[in-house]
């Protein structure tokens, strides 16, 4: 039996694909024999065949011409942000920045955006902290809500000057539909003032006829934001109390 479990194990790693994340429930193998697939992983960790990303979490390493290369950040963080098939979190802060073209600074820290608090942990060479998002995640809205915490944390994006950060944004909005703007509008609105007036902003110099009422209705008019973007950029930036 020992040596079917062996084969098995190694058997089923070779067929992943370099940089995949896996537990000793990923291999063909009664539940019960999961305390031996572990022993047999951490063996092989202590061989050098594969390596541990974090406790009970393993992959195969991927070589390049710069050395070896860690899993992607979707492989370090797919337990985190899905259940059973179902979206949990999703990837926000300076991974957004870098793949909305924000910025170049590749990401150190992680972060997920989740509706429960948790504490922060780290995996491999990352820091992963987590925040509050109010709306309810779907798959469907992710694309969405991510675009919205650009705007959240506009003021964190590195690199990157307010006006040319502002400028990517508005390629963005152009990009989205009709049925996407109006979602965009909904799920605003769980977010604090600031973004609701930025996101209100640039949607009207998209287009001036856009409908922002709901944006504009929802702020407190004796505030003010700093976002340290110019008149020439942003028209509007009186009306929306932006500095």
């Amino acid at each position: 039996m020992a040596t079917y479990i062996t084969d098995t194990v190694k058997d089923t790693i070779k067929k992943f694909a370099c940089g995949y994340v896996f537990t000793a429930k990923d291999f063909p193998l009664p539940v019960e024999k999961q305390k031996t697939v572990n022993k047999l992983l951490d063996n092989m960790v202590a061989a050098g065949q594969i390596r541990r990303l974090s406790k009970g979490r393993f992959y195969k390493p991927q070589m390049s011409n710069f050395g070896e290369l860690p899993p992607d950040t979707f492989q370090t963080v797919k337990d985190l942000i899905e259940k059973n098939g179902k979206p949990i979190g999703y990837l926000t802060g300076y991974s957004l920045f870098n793949k909305f073209g924000l910025t170049t600074q590749a990401p150190v820290t992680l972060q997920i955006a989740m509706q429960k608090v948790k504490k922060a942990i780290t995996r491999g060479n990352y820091r992963i902290g987590f925040v509050i998002q109010p709306n309810t995640i779907t798959k469907e809205n992710i694309p969405i809500l991510q675009l919205l915490d650009c705007f959240r944390y506009f003021k964190d994006i590195p690199d990157t000057m307010p006006d040319e950060a502002c400028r990517r944004l508005l390629f963005l909005l152009k990009q989205l539909t009709d049925k996407q703007i109006i979602q965009l509008k909904r799920l605003v609105l769980k977010y604090n003032p600031a973004t609701i007036a930025l996101l209100g902003a640039l949607l009207e110099t998209m287009n001036e006829k856009e409908d922002t009422s709901l944006l504009f209705n929802a702020l407190n008019h004796q505030t003010s934001y700093q976002f340290g973007i110019s008149q020439d950029i942003l028209l509007n930036q009186k009306k929306w109390h932006i500095r």
